[in-house]
């Protein structure tokens, strides 16, 4: 129970503790105590709206001026809202998910030979299982054109659950269903909604959501439509520059009273990216000076609307960007400027690697004929003279015919021809000794 509940209550307890004090005084005084109203009975008006009526208590003095005292309690919380009124009925609107005790009694109004009746109480009880009520409703009014309501379902509701809007304002001659449901991670609904009252007096709208079921527990909201207001983007016209400054001109949205609009409009330039915030009042233009001639203007503009016209906190949404000028860019140098460095140094490289591919080309090295005599001959170092004609020619061909030139046989087989005719010499003169 809240404060303003427990607050409610203690006024309550008082009034009825001083009431049951005053009684045995009032009687022993001789006041008379009114008879109660009676044939108390309820009913639902629309939609979200209950109805109490009853009748003319008998035996009443033509003396008594007479006025019925009503309270309404809401899970036998006291709500503060007393009300005396000659009427024979009271309308309200309540939530039906929760419980409604409503009571009345008769007074005579300014007249101290009487005292008030006793009161006449009945209850409504909520319909469906607790805890399967939709939760968390919120409705939007868009550019006093359309409403969209979203909400979660109850923690106790199934996942198969699907709830129904409906909905009732005093133009209308009877509640209206919601067509244009939302699909998604929440429950949601749009529908048209236009008042064609031009006062800023705008009368509440009932909301009621309920289940495809009777065990779904349906709720009741009841909105002001000034509070939920949230107007739409506006159109930029035109933007223009000129030596005086940037001059911006937008439409505004819907249909609201140019009085009952505020603008925010947002500027940001190419250079020094940041955002200028400009609030303009009434108007729907703006000239903004000392702008650079060289530089590149981004606008965007959103609407709210006023206190004096709608309560609402709601902002509107962004307009679509508008640009003008040029845009000097230095990214484009910068990045050329390292680019053509890194281009002429990599040229180079290339150039050398093919220079020294190209020196190879006209300039090819000779080959080592020992090495290639030893790839030849393996590691074995055999006696040159054992070899006849035919076995030295089969020992010049190579072992691998692609890695030998023509150019090395020619040589191989002259150094071995020198070679035997200088033992043969040797042979000679040794024979001669």
């Amino acid at each position: 129970m809240g404060a303003a509940g427990r607050a409610g209550a203690r006024l309550l307890l008082a009034a009825t503790l001083c009431l049951a004090a005053a009684e045995p005084h009032a009687r022993a005084a001789g006041k008379k105590v009114l008879p109660p109203p009676s044939n108390l009975h309820y009913s639902y008006v629309p939609l979200c709206k209950l109805k109490w009526t009853w009748s003319h208590p008998e035996g009443i003095s033509s003396d008594c001026d007479l006025e019925y005292c009503s309270e309404i309690l809401i899970n036998e919380i006291p709500q503060e809202n007393t009300e005396w009124s000659r009427k024979l009925f009271r309308e309200e609107d309540v939530s039906l998910n929760e419980m409604v005790h409503f009571k009345v009694r008769s007074e005579c109004k300014a007249e101290n030979a009487s005292e008030p009746s006793d009161w006449v109480m009945i209850s409504t009880s909520p319909k469906g299982a607790e805890g399967t009520a939709a939760v968390d409703i919120n409705c939007t009014w868009h550019n006093l054109e359309y409403m969209v309501c979203t909400w979660l379902p109850g923690q106790n509701a199934s996942a198969h659950t699907n709830y129904t809007l409906h909905y009732w304002h005093e133009e209308l001659k009877n509640q209206e269903q919601c067509q244009n449901y939302i699909s998604g991670d929440t429950f949601g609904c749009n529908f048209s909604f236009s008042i064609s009252n031009t006062t800023s007096m705008y009368s509440p709208i009932n909301i009621l959501i309920r289940g495809n079921s009777e065990e779904i527990r349906p709720v009741c909201e009841n909105r002001n439509p000034t509070t939920i207001v949230k107007p739409g983007p506006p159109r930029i016209v035109s933007v223009s520059k000129s030596k005086d400054g940037l001059h911006v001109e937008w439409q505004k949205p819907g249909t609201f009273a140019p009085h009952c609009l505020a603008y925010d409009l947002e500027l940001k330039d190419s250079k020094s990216h940041t955002n200028h915030s400009f609030e303009v009042l009434k108007s729907t233009a703006m000239q903004i000076p000392n702008v650079d001639p060289n530089t590149m203007y981004t606008v965007k503009v959103r609407a709210k609307v006023q206190n004096k016209c709608y309560s609402s906190y709601h902002l509107g949404d962004w307009s679509e960007e508008r640009s003008i000028g040029e845009n000097t860019d230095f990214t484009i140098y910068i990045v050329l400027m390292l680019a053509i460095p890194l281009t002429v140094a990599l040229a180079i490289i290339i150039l050398l690697v093919y220079l020294k591919r190209l020196k190879i080309l006209i300039y090819p090295q000779i080959p080592d004929p020992r090495k290639i005599i030893k790839r030849m001959f393996g590691e074995q170092t055999e006696d040159l003279q054992g070899f006849p004609g035919d076995d030295f020619l089969n020992a010049c061909k190579p072992a691998k015919e692609e890695e030998i030139l023509s150019l090395v046989c020619i040589e191989t087989l002259e150094s071995v021809s020198s070679a035997e005719e200088e033992r043969e010499r040797h042979a000679l003169q040794v024979k001669a000794l």
